[in-house]
C-alpha cells in the first residue's frame, strides 16, 4: 500500500522532559492503525505532530513524500480530546462553517450529508452546547470529515458513546478506510476498534515497542499487555 505518512526519528521534548524518543512509522493509504500506550506514553504528542499542530524537535515527517504545506493540512482530519466545534453554533452551522473554511464546493449540502451519517439530523439546529458528550463526539467526527480528508487522526473517538453510537462510528470509519483514507486511532476501547484496524503500534515511554499486523481474531489487549516493558 502507498505510504500516506512517513515519520523518521521523531523526537519531542518539553523542557528537559522527552515525550517522544526517536519514533519512526509509516501509515498507508486505506490502512487503519491502532496506536496504544499507557498515559504519558506520547500518543497525543505524536498525533499533534502528525497533524502539523506541533513541530518535532528533531526528525522528519512527510505526507505523500513532501513536507507540510497548505495542501497537506487540508488533507488531514483530526478528532482530539476537545470537539473543536463552536458551542454557541448549531451542528449545521458548525459543519457549514468548517466546510466553507476548507473550500468545500457546497458546504450546506455537505453538512446535511454528514448530519445524516452521524445521526444528528433531529438535533441539527440546536446549539452544540446543549449536546450530550456522545452527540458532541459524533459532531466532532463529522467536523473532521467535512473536507473528505485522506488522513484521519483519532484521539479516543469513542469517548462518551453508547453501544449504538460506537457501532455507528466504527461503521463510518470502515467506510472511510474503504475510500482509501489512512486512519490512526488512539483508543482504550480495544474490542470495539479491533475489527477496524489492520495494524497495531504500541508506544511506551516515548518509543514504539511493538509494530505488528493484525489478523481476524487478533487479541489487541494481549498484544498490548505483552508489549509493555516490565
Amino acid at each position: 500500500m502507498t505510504p500516506a505518512v512517513v515519520a523518521e526519528g521523531v523526537y519531542q521534548a518539553y523542557g528537559r522532559q522527552p515525550a517522544l524518543r526517536g519514533v519512526s512509522l509509516s501509515l498507508a493509504a486505506g490502512e487503519a492503525t491502532a496506536l496504544l500506550g499507557p498515559n504519558g506514553a506520547g500518543k497525543s504528542t505524536l498525533l499533534r505532530i502528525l497533524s502539523t499542530l506541533e513541530r518535532a524537535s528533531r526528525g522528519t515527517v512527510t505526507w505523500s513524500g513532501r513536507d507540510a504545506d497548505a495542501a497537506t493540512r487540508a488533507s488531514i482530519g483530526l478528532v482530539a480530546h476537545e470537539s473543536l466545534c463552536y458551542a454557541d453554533l448549531s451542528a449545521r452551522e458548525n459543519l457549514t462553517f468548517f466546510g466553507s473554511l476548507y473550500g468545500v464546493v457546497d458546504p450546506a449540502a455537505r453538512a446535511a450529508q454528514l448530519l445524516q451519517r452521524v445521526a444528528l439530523e433531529a438535533a441539527a439546529d440546536r446549539p452544540a452546547r446543549t449536546y450530550s458528550r456522545g452527540m458532541l463526539q459524533r459532531l466532532a467526527l463529522a467536523r473532521a470529515l467535512v473536507h473528505a480528508p485522506r488522513l484521519l487522526l483519532l484521539d479516543e473517538p469513542l469517548t462518551g458513546l453508547d453501544r449504538q453510537g460506537t457501532q455507528l462510528v466504527v461503521d463510518l470509519l470502515l467506510e472511510e478506510k474503504a475510500r482509501g483514507t489512512s486512519l490512526l486511532v488512539v483508543s482504550h476501547e480495544l474490542p470495539a476498534i479491533a475489527p477496524l484496524c489492520d495494524r497495531v503500534l504500541v508506544l511506551a515511554r516515548g518509543r514504539i515497542v511493538k509494530d505488528e499486523p493484525l489478523t481476524a481474531g487478533s487479541d489487541l489487549a494481549r498484544i498490548y499487555d505483552e508489549a509493555l516493558p516490565s
